[in-house]
């Protein structure tokens, strides 16, 4: 992978760039998601809010409930209805941005790291074996100190 990397919707309309290496990289395999991909689920790279930036076109938003965030927002090319973000907050203050990895340039260098939502996977979705899997979203890792 390449940093500063960059991708964007299926016509083009827009375009983005990250400045920074994801910070995590997973599957989510919630019914949102399915309905939203049409498929199985989502794979996602989250990475800092502040590393991410449009360079053309506006995003769309459309939002669902959320248990995490209250809403789930989620940013479209209104253009090719093409999904790109997802994970932020309706207000805009979440300090991640979650890319859809099929929206890169390169998606080749995407690893998933674990699967959420496994409860709500369908029989026919081929989850990784080797991968942590979470009925819903991952456990927020334990502070020391």
């Amino acid at each position: 992978m390449k940093i500063p990397f960059e991708g964007g919707c299926a016509c083009g309309a827009i375009r983005y760039e990250c400045a920074a290496e994801p910070l995590e990289m997973f599957q989510c395999h919630c019914r949102d998601c399915q309905r939203a991909t049409g498929g199985a689920g989502t794979y996602v790279v989250i990475v800092p809010a502040n590393a991410f930036k449009l360079i053309r076109g506006t995003l769309r938003y459309h939002f669902t409930p959320s248990a995490a965030i209250g809403h789930h927002k989620r940013g479209f090319c209104a253009e090719c209805g093409s999904r790109m973000t997802g994970g932020e907050n309706r207000e805009g203050t979440s300090p991640i941005v979650g890319i859809n990895a099929g929206s890169l340039d390169d998606p080749g260098w995407f690893r998933p790291q674990f699967h959420i939502f496994v409860s709500d996977a369908q029989p026919w979705d081929y989850m990784n074996p080797a991968l942590p899997k979470f009925d819903k979203y991952r456990p927020e890792p334990e502070k020391t100190g």
